[in-house]
C-alpha cells in the first residue's frame, strides 16, 4: 500500500474505526447486520483494488523493462547486422584477391609447361643428334675395321 493516493488513504481512514468496532462485536460473538456486512466489503474491495494497483505497477515496470530489452536487441541486431555487411564486403575482396593469384598461378603453370616442352625437345634432339652420330661412327669404324 505504498503507493496509494490520498483518495484511498482518506477511504481506508474513515472505515477504519467501524472495522474496528465491527470486528470487536463479532469476536465477541454478536451478530452482523447488513450495514456492518457492506463495511467489511467496502474494506476487501478497497484491498483488493490496492492489490490490483501493486500488480498493475509490477506489471507497468516489467512492460517498461521489455521495452529496453527490445531496445538493446534492436540496437544489438543492428550492429550484427552492420558487422555481416562488412564481412560480406571483406569476403568479396579476398575472393577478388584469391582469383587474381589463380589466374597468375595459371599463367606461371602455362609458362612452366612451355618451358618444359621446350627442354623436352632439345633432349630429344640433342639425344637423336648423339644417337645418329654414334652410329655414323661407329659404322665408320666398322668399315674401315672390316675393309
Amino acid at each position: 500500500m505504498a503507493n496509494q493516493t490520498k483518495v484511498d488513504d482518506l477511504l481506508i481512514k474513515m472505515i477504519a474505526p467501524k472495522i474496528q468496532e465491527i470486528e470487536s462485536r463479532f469476536s465477541s460473538g454478536e451478530g452482523l447486520n447488513s450495514e456492518d456486512v457492506n463495511t467489511l466489503l467496502l474494506k476487501s474491495q478497497y484491498n483488493h483494488i490496492n492489490h490490483l494497483d501493486e500488480k498493475l505497477n509490477e506489471v507497468t515496470a516489467d512492460v517498461a523493462s521489455l521495452k529496453l530489452d527490445f531496445a538493446h536487441l534492436k540496437s544489438d541486431f543492428a550492429q550484427l547486422r552492420s558487422d555481416f555487411a562488412a564481412l560480406k564486403s571483406d569476403v568479396k575482396i579476398e575472393i577478388s584477391g584469391m582469383k587474381t593469384e589463380i589466374s597468375q598461378i595459371r599463367t606461371e603453370i602455362a609458362s612452366m609447361k612451355a618451358d618444359i616442352q621446350q627442354t623436352i625437345n632439345k633432349n630429344m634432339q640433342w639425344s637423336i643428334g648423339l644417337i645418329a652420330f654414334l652410329v655414323t661412327a661407329l659404322k665408320l669404324a666398322d668399315t674401315i675395321w672390316h675393309h
